[in-house]
């Protein structure tokens, strides 16, 4: 996602299966926005074109994941797209990453 200056706001990547270690902690969608461009709706958009593109792709459920202690914003992000919590998994270092199950429709 650009800005009419063509500067980097956002940015998503979709991986089309959950091989090793992705079905735990990295997820079908990973996306970021530039922190000086945050809270301003655009995770909650660029999730909903991501998932529109999961659709065109043939992915009917999508897993994204978060921390757990960083990464509240992501949560209510996945939330708003209708993101479904899953059971959590604890990383070897104690790192807790949420996971999230959306239905794509």
């Amino acid at each position: 996602m650009v800005n009419e200056q063509d500067r980097v706001l956002a940015m998503v990547d979709i991986r089309h299966e959950l091989g090793g270690n992705l079905y735990h902690v990295g997820g079908h969608i990973g996306y970021s926005v530039r922190p000086s461009e945050r809270r301003k709706g655009y995770a909650t958009r660029i999730l909903a074109e991501a998932l529109k593109k999961c659709k065109e792709l043939g992915i009917t459920r999508v897993l994204v994941t978060c921390n757990k202690d960083n990464n509240i914003g992501s949560a209510k992000t996945i939330l708003n797209n209708g993101g479904v919590e899953d059971e959590a998994f604890v990383e070897e270092d104690g790192n807790v990453v949420r996971r999230f199950w959306i239905k794509v429709k």
